[in-house]
């Protein structure tokens, strides 16, 4: 069964699949939750534009988004998938709650990296008269590529977990096979190749992100 050419072609379109819905909800949440991340940390009391009260509701938010697990979450906001992709399932339905659930994980990340640049750099910036979007775009997005890179590949490699977790939920991709074949209809060579192709997928695409990030590192 599991050399069959129907298999083999499902198994190759379960990997395009599942790299459809990673690369594209780690796009569109990297979108999302790297202005948030800046925010988080430009607004924090020892942040360049220190606004306290709205930085903590903001983080009580990002943090309630993060607390919840990514299949009850994907249940939940059902109906706004379908009102934004038409329905509630498939390879491209999945990618929305996929990016509700990764863009908050991704501003934390994102807020890590950053906190992580010199203080030093940021207080000669602003002795020279940056003002807060220079000392943004010149000094701490450039400071903080390589952890950056790094985080996004940490957030991508957890995305194509999610991915394929979403096929419990009508989702496509190498989970789908995996459960709709291999758990479903107990055949325990077709759960075992996809989990062995999800892991060889999330290792290439790990070892292509810290190579980038190695790349990136001038220092």
């Amino acid at each position: 069964m599991i050399f069959s050419e129907k298999m083999m072609q499902l198994l190759g379109m379960g990997i395009v699949e599942s790299l459809y819905m990673t690369l594209v909800s780690a796009a569109v949440a990297y979108i999302l939750g790297l202005p948030l991340g800046l925010i988080l940390v430009a607004t924090d009391k020892d942040g360049i534009k220190p606004m306290p009260r709205f930085n903590s509701i903001l983080g009580i938010m990002v943090n309630i988004l993060r607390s919840i697990p990514f299949l009850i979450l994907a249940i939940f906001i059902s109906p706004l998938t379908k009102a934004i992709a038409g329905k509630s399932y498939g390879s491209t339905a999945m990618i929305v709650p996929l990016v509700v659930s990764a863009f908050p994980y991704i501003a934390r990340l994102v807020e890590s990296s950053i906190k992580e640049v010199d203080r030093g750099v940021i207080e000669a910036a602003q002795s020279m008269g940056a003002s807060t979007k220079q000392i943004i775009m010149k000094v701490l997005l450039p400071e903080a590529v390589p952890s950056l890179l790094v985080g996004a590949t940490i957030a991508t490699t957890t995305i194509l977990g999610y991915s394929a977790m979403a096929g419990f939920i009508g989702g496509g991709g190498l989970g789908a096979i995996c459960i709709n074949y291999g758990y479903s209809r107990y055949e325990d060579d077709v759960m075992t190749v996809t989990v062995i192709l999800l892991v060889i997928v999330m290792q290439l695409l790990q070892e292509i992100g810290m190579r980038i990030a190695n790349k990136s590192n001038k220092r």
